[in-house]
């Protein structure tokens, strides 16, 4: 797996499921006002990788985008 994870969000695409701030809420949170995906930084730690990943195939819309690289 890659060493450095870059997430991109969609607040467009997004829907407010929550999917992904349930998933790891150490990374997502959700903007008050509509719900929708908020990433508290572009690139977790690694230890947080598996659950951010979980995170973006979960999400019912697409709207988390992950950049991986060595």
């Amino acid at each position: 797996m890659s060493e450095r994870l870059t997430i991109e969000t969609d607040r467009e695409a997004c829907v407010g499921s929550g999917v992904c701030a349930m998933t790891v809420p150490a990374v997502f949170t959700q903007r008050e006002d509509d719900g929708t995906v908020v990433a508290m930084t572009a690139e977790p730690d690694t230890e947080w990788h598996p659950a951010v990943r979980e995170a973006a195939y979960k999400c019912p819309m697409g709207a988390i985008r992950l950049i991986e690289a060595d």
